[in-house]
């Protein structure tokens, strides 16, 4: 199965990165490092619950006006 990740910058150094399709959620100091993570959560979680495939997601990006 392929999976989608979002990696986000943290604020004190490395990325967390974000399984949307289960909910999974890891971090790390490299990107690879936060996709290692990402992928054995993920795979743990599946071990417990079981997925059913159910298409891709769509991942797009929206903007908010940020008042001061």
């Amino acid at each position: 199965m392929v999976f989608t990740a979002i990696l986000m910058p943290a604020p004190e150094g490395g990325y967390t990165a974000l399984n949307p399709e289960t909910g999974s959620t890891s971090q790390g100091d490299t990107v690879e490092e936060a996709l290692a993570n990402l992928r054995e959560a993920t795979e743990l979680f599946i071990e417990e619950f079981p997925l059913v495939e159910s298409g891709r997601p769509l991942v797009t990006t929206f903007e908010l006006a940020v008042r001061a």
